[in-house]
């Protein structure tokens, strides 16, 4: 059974709101606001039974888990863990970040474009990493929560595990990093909002990011956008294949009626979302989506590619799972284990779809003005190859990202189209009900 990891950042901080940096202090409190974020997250996980919760002893994160828990109406308390405290940054406690940029202004570049290598002195005139001194701190709380809840993933008998951390958003952006087994260079490739929610399942077969920084709960759809244009990533809506459990490909299966639905709940949610343009595999499910999105967006111009189409299963199309463990026993074995070594029978490797998805992606990125958002509408594995691509994974890695059908993702390129990505939101379903997705597995 899997065990699942619920992280929540703090809600929004005095020192949030007047820009200043918080780092390992405990000089900021909860605003009003940040008060109000933490009681509508324990609303919106009163659907969960949690086996424990783990906090941050700073104060700001201590307020959010207890504010949280309280309304989520379990009765938990949360354990208060050093672990968890954020980044060290004493030098620049208390500074507002204008004042970082104008007296520190090389210190603070080397913090905006490479962290991890940013290194601070100590009061007693030793320096240090402060990024890498969290890094290490992260792993070691991995480590401490496995051995506290890892029998959750090999008792195939017991029941599943639900924890919830509560913590700040370097230590949150180095535990997904190290949950991933990322390096410390992709910490600025992922986004955590106050009060988000981000979901992580871990099992047998490894670590999954099944969502990232959802914020619906708190009344935005999205977190909001920055300098430099977005891309909004969307998975076509259910099939009648993707409910059997048949490995669809290249056959143009259409959606079914929950899939129209899901397609018309993430046009509601996109619906107050500026797009600019508009992108779709040329099979039929996507389009119908993309175009059900639209319907809150006339005008907005719809380009067909085909390099977004899904992989091509070649003889396995059509088929389910026990049809495939019947002919190609080891070759479905091998997909489910090292995916990346898999040649299927008369079809693509995940090596070419990787090769024409990120093309194909990085032909759009280029081709919008800072200021533009695009709409991409593809299928899992296309979906999935972008999304370790841009988090730098690997193909083998693709297991390590769920894609629900109507799952909304939202990536960020505050550099510019040319530089650095950001995932600003992963896989978000709440317009599809609840915290979690529940959107059919499919066949992938």
């Amino acid at each position: 059974m899997p065990l699942r990891i619920v992280l929540v950042r703090h809600g929004q901080s005095s020192f949030n709101v007047e820009h200043r940096i918080q780092g390992r202090d405990d000089l900021s409190t909860l605003t009003d606001t940040g008060q109000s974020q933490a009681r509508a997250t324990g609303a919106a996980l009163r659907d969960l039974t949690f086996t424990a919760a783990y906090t941050s002893p700073l104060r700001r994160a201590a307020d959010t888990a207890q504010l949280l828990l309280a309304e989520q109406g379990q009765g938990l308390v949360a354990t208060s863990d050093a672990l968890l405290l954020e980044i060290d940054l004493a030098p620049w406690s208390g500074l507002l970040r204008q004042e970082l940029r104008e007296h520190h202004a090389e210190l603070e570049r080397q913090w905006r474009l490479a962290p991890e290598r940013l290194e601070l002195q100590r009061a007693d005139g030793h320096t240090y990493l402060p990024l890498q001194e969290l890094m290490a701190q992260a792993q070691q709380f991995r480590e401490q929560l496995l051995e506290r809840h890892g029998a959750a993933i090999t008792d195939e008998q017991g029941p599943p595990q639900t924890v919830l951390v509560v913590a700040h958003n370097a230590i949150l952006r180095c535990l997904l990093l190290a949950l991933l087994d990322l390096p410390l260079s992709g910490f600025r490739r992922l986004r955590v909002d106050n009060c988000s929610l981000s979901v992580l399942n871990l099992s047998g077969g490894g670590v999954q990011v099944e969502s990232l920084n959802g914020l619906a709960h708190l009344g935005d759809p999205l977190p909001s956008k920055g300098p430099g244009p977005r891309l909004l990533l969307v998975r076509h809506g259910e099939t009648d294949w993707n409910r059997e459990g048949r490995f669809q490909g290249q056959i143009d299966i259409p959606l079914n009626a929950t899939g129209r639905s899901q397609a018309e709940a993430a046009g509601r949610f996109l619906a107050p979302v500026t797009i600019n343009r508009a992108y779709t595999s040329c099979m039929a499910r996507p389009r119908q989506t993309a175009e059900a999105i639209l319907a809150s967006h006339p005008g907005v111009p719809l380009t067909s590619s085909t390099g977004l189409v899904e992989i091509g299963h070649g003889l396995w199309e059509g088929r389910l799972e026990r049809e495939i463990a019947e002919g190609w026993p080891q070759l479905l074995a091998d997909w489910k284990r090292a995916p990346q070594t898999v040649q299927m029978p008369e079809g693509e490797t995940l090596q070419q779809v990787w090769d024409r998805s990120l093309a194909t992606w990085a032909r759009i990125a280029a081709s919008l003005s800072d200021d533009e958002t695009a709409l991409v509408v593809a299928h899992d594995a296309v979906n999935k190859t972008i999304l370790c691509g841009l988090l730098g994974l690997q193909p083998a890695d693709i297991w390590a990202i769920k894609q629900g059908n109507g799952g909304v993702t939202v990536i960020d390129y505050p550099e510019g189209a040319g530089g650095r990505p950001l995932v600003a939101a992963m896989n978000l379903t709440p317009h599809l009900g609840g915290v979690l997705d529940r959107t059919a597995a499919g066949a992938l």
